[in-house]
């Protein structure tokens, strides 16, 4: 089963508004990319991930991906937000011959690929729609979707529902998996706090964003 992993990307220098009172704007940009570049490293030495597509209108993202072995970088010119960007990603994966997208953010630097890789080696028979919560419970941070168009995904707050409600709508099983390095994404001060326990519970992985850290003083 050929697995694509789809990327939306924001551009950077407006990326992580909610941190704007805690850090400038080229802070957050720095951080921002680093988040991203650990995100691809952790899908690259992931084992069940065949092809990885990153939807951004940002030239320094589509440099990442293409330095960070993405398949492609899709051009998203009208920068429409979250959901129309995963929606071209679902689509390009289908062209070009996935039975399923695997759907995550580019905030999520604690991606762990040993975690990820149990997840993709779960028996699939028929249409399947398997939510990563965030670490709230309330939202969706990851989404494996078998066949790669099996739902429209709607995230945001409330979206582990939405997803839920959409798969059974569709026909199709629903899966809640818990995948704790996948449940961290970084919007607030909170979340940047709670990504430096992680960091220091755990060895290895998310080298740039532990940089990043320590030049923010938070390690």
């Amino acid at each position: 089963m050929t697995t694509f992993a789809v990327l939306p990307v924001k551009r950077l220098p407006n990326a992580k508004q909610r941190l704007a009172d805690a850090l400038p704007m080229g802070t957050r940009r720095a951080l921002a990319e680093a988040m991203l570049t650990d995100v691809l490293i952790a899908l690259r030495r992931t084992r069940g991930v065949d092809a990885v597509l990153v939807v951004t209108g940002d030239e320094t993202a589509t440099a990442l991906a293409s330095g960070y072995d993405a398949l492609d970088a899709i051009n998203d010119r009208e920068d429409g937000g979250h959901d129309a960007a995963v929606k071209l990603g679902m689509r390009a994966a289908r062209e070009r011959g996935a039975d399923r997208c695997l759907l995550i953010p580019g905030d999520v630097p604690a991606l762990d690929p040993i975690e990820l890789d149990a997840m993709l080696a779960r028996p699939v028979n028929g249409p399947e729609v398997v939510i990563v919560p965030d670490r709230h419970g309330s939202g969706t941070n990851g989404l494996l979707l078998t066949g790669p168009e099996v739902i429209m995904p709607s995230f945001g707050p409330g979206s582990r529902a939405r997803h839920a409600d959409a798969a059974a709508n569709a026909g199709a099983r629903c899966d809640i998996v818990e995948i704790p390095s996948l449940a961290l994404d970084i919007d607030t001060g909170d979340d940047l706090d709670a990504l430096v326990q992680r960091l220091e519970a755990v060895h290895g992985g998310a080298a740039n964003t532990r940089g990043m850290l320590v030049r923010l003083g938070r390690r």
